[in-house]
């Protein structure tokens, strides 16, 4: 059965009907169908990318087996947000095949010298616990988050690292993904010390790296050793977390301030030139890069469906992420293999990195979400 499943989505299996029409100009008629173009670019991630012989994801299309560790956990999130959405089983044996291929791959272990990829990894998995309840994914999840809580130390003052072999770098990639972690973890196990940890990450990460006028959250401080702000690094993904992180803390605790933190980092990143061109959100290149917007959309969607958002602000975010799918699914779409770039106004070639296919991926998901829930 899971081999049926991994048949490259062509023109005769690909839901969407628009697949194999090229680029062409919107036009009134053209009615997207997202939950089938979330089935046809999910189906693509599975076949393109996935290597069955070592189960995990390939770096590109094109057969490049190059392990990565990092990218693994957005494709997890990718299969929990299709099986969320279908209950279809196929997608739970591709996680399970996951669990075995990425830990073998990783030396039998989901620890890393990274402390923001085993944060991502555990958010990943948290969530494939959630949606099958299968014990050994919230084992795995507690197993890096004790990890991940040994990057905590006072250098500048305080904030987890961002690797092992360089503690006193502190980013928001490892900051804002953890305290999302250490949230979620305190909803489900009622752990005092998990909220303690939220709270302290987020304090840190707050009065560090978040600018207090505009919402604009910074990439890391003292990456040159001295004690600087990268204040030219302007990443979607930062954005992403902090907005996240916020969110959650004011589902737990009711404070507004946590929400008011997350609305406004999102409405500066739709008006901050340094990460939204023209109404898309711009081109971070290839490489990690590539992955960073998919992250952006994650949490912009969660606050797009938070009831106690202001309504005009919920319905700005949607059109958002909307004029963003719609130009990436009839522009930014190479056809009939549906691959996604980091420009996604631009096609691009025949070959495309697994990470920049994620953020496509991400974004269509969401959408197929943001309409399951008569949110478009």
């Amino acid at each position: 059965m899971l081999s049926a499943f991994l048949i490259i989505c062509t023109l005769s299996n690909c839901k969407d009907p628009s697949v194999g029409q090229g680029a062409l100009p919107p036009t009134p008629a053209y009615v997207f169908g997202w939950a089938n173009i979330a089935d046809s670019s999910t189906a693509v991630l599975n076949t393109a990318f996935w290597n069955a012989g070592s189960r995990y994801y390939n770096t590109d299309n094109r057969g490049d087996t190059q392990f990565q560790y990092w990218p693994q956990a957005h494709a997890l999130d990718v299969l929990v947000d299709a099986y969320q959405r279908t209950s279809d089983a196929r997608y739970v044996a591709l996680m399970n095949d996951w669990f075995v291929g990425v830990n073998r791959a990783n030396g039998n272990t989901f620890l890393n010298e990274y402390y923001d990829d085993m944060a991502w990894n555990a958010l990943a998995m948290l969530r494939a616990y959630d949606a099958t309840k299968d014990q050994k994914w919230l084992d795995a999840t507690l197993r890096v988050w004790d990890d991940i809580k040994t990057g905590w130390n006072t250098s500048q003052g305080g904030g987890i690292a961002w690797r092992k072999g360089q503690r006193d770098y502190k980013n928001t990639p490892s900051n804002g993904p953890s305290a999302i972690l250490a949230i979620r973890l305190y909803q489900r196990l009622k752990r005092p010390d998990d909220l303690a940890w939220a709270n302290r990450i987020y304090d840190w990460l707050k009065r560090t790296l978040v600018d207090e006028q505009t919402g604009l959250v910074y990439d890391g401080i003292n990456r040159t050793g001295n004690g600087q702000i990268d204040l030219n690094w302007k990443f979607t993904y930062c954005q992403g977390v902090w907005i996240g992180a916020g969110l959650e803390l004011y589902r737990q605790t009711g404070n507004a301030v946590y929400l008011n933190d997350a609305l406004k980092t999102a409405n500066n990143a739709l008006s901050d030139p340094g990460l939204t061109t023209g109404g898309l959100m711009r081109d971070e290149g290839e490489g990690d890069g590539g992955l960073f917007k998919g992250i952006l959309v994650r949490y912009l969607t969660l606050l797009a469906l938070e009831p106690d958002a202001p309504q005009t602000t919920r319905s700005r975010y949607v059109s958002y992420l909307k004029f963003n799918a719609e130009t990436l699914w009839r522009n930014g779409t190479t056809r009939p293999a549906l691959l996604f770039g980091p420009n996604w106004n631009a096609r691009v070639g025949n070959r495309t990195e697994l990470k920049t296919q994620l953020s496509g991926a991400m974004l269509m998901e969401a959408m197929a979400l943001l309409k399951s829930r008569n949110a478009l």
